[in-house]
């Protein structure tokens, strides 16, 4: 399926009101959200049959359209009731859930007040998004850096924000890394290109603030996981040149699951004990091996 394209496959996606066969599931070339990035969106992951923390993210899904200045279209009840159908309409036990929200086509132009909403959700197979990933992923530095919150909606999951992960990750994949890890507009380590990042000292979890960047659900797990295990975890800003004081390195988001880190830009980690603990605990969660901690 990795190498199926996206627009040629069986199935049905879950589009504005009814399920459409995969291959007519189109929109019109002017719609607004594919020339202003009108438009928001979640990455799910179900385990089991089971979509992981469904409700948070159909939450954060209202969140990042009302932030982005519209309503969907169906109450989040609703929104749960499609995701469920269309993981069971799928097949798949395991599986990738995009929901997605955008702006359409009655106006062409920064201004489209009038444009209507719509919703899509579609369900595909997915395994591990790092391959070998328990070896440890190798990342380098991205050139684009994370906006201030004064200069985008940075707390929104809105497609326009993702440009310049496309660009940093295409960049570091041409040099043969896997990812890259991105500073904020202060200089100070933000995140990777589609995942958050933890990094370990003398036992101790220190992450970077989120105050310009997504406070991921799975970060929130991880973080949660951690104390669990009575890890301390430090939220705080993290400069560059502390990378090469850290010992292990981790990075997290629904589709990186929890994902060791072996180098960065030539510094390097060994995936080790509090690494390896929250990689086995977090699949544990995921897979209904062991309940969410308190």
């Amino acid at each position: 399926m990795a190498d199926q394209p996206f627009d040629d496959r069986d199935g049905y996606i879950w589009m504005d009101g009814e399920f459409t066969p995969w291959r007519e599931a189109k929109v019109h070339v002017l719609t607004h959200a594919m020339h202003y990035a009108s438009c928001v969106f979640e990455g799910e992951r179900a385990y089991g049959g089971r979509i992981f923390e469904s409700l948070r993210h159909s939450q954060r899904l209202v969140r990042s359209a009302e932030i982005m200045g519209f309503e969907l279209p169906v109450t989040i009840e609703e929104l749960e009731a499609i995701k469920t159908e269309a993981l069971a309409k799928s097949g798949l036990d395991k599986a990738y859930v995009r929901a997605f929200a955008w702006r359409g086509s009655e106006m062409m132009g920064v201004s489209a007040q009038n444009n209507t909403i719509h919703l899509a959700v579609a369900v595909w197979p997915w395994g591990d998004y790092f391959a070998e990933k328990m070896k440890g992923i190798h990342m380098t530095h991205a050139e684009w850096r994370r906006p201030a919150p004064d200069t985008a909606p940075c707390h929104a999951k809105a497609a326009g924000l993702y440009m310049i992960c496309t660009l940093s990750k295409h960049a570091a994949e041409r040099d043969g890394y896997a990812d890259a890890l991105m500073l904020d507009y202060r200089g100070q380590v933000a995140e990777a290109t589609g995942a958050n990042i933890f990094f370990v000292r003398d036992g101790v979890l220190h992450t970077p603030t989120p105050d310009c960047f997504l406070n991921g659900i799975t970060r929130q797990t991880a973080i949660k996981l951690a104390q669990a295990r009575q890890i301390e975890v430090i939220e705080r800003a993290i400069m560059p040149d502390e990378l090469a004081t850290f010992s292990e390195c981790f990075i997290t988001g629904s589709a990186a699951e929890v994902t060791p880190v072996a180098e960065i830009g030539g510094i390097i980690y060994k995936p080790s004990d509090i690494s390896e603990a929250l990689v086995q605990d977090y699949s544990d969660l995921v897979n209904g091996r062991m309940s969410f901690p308190a």
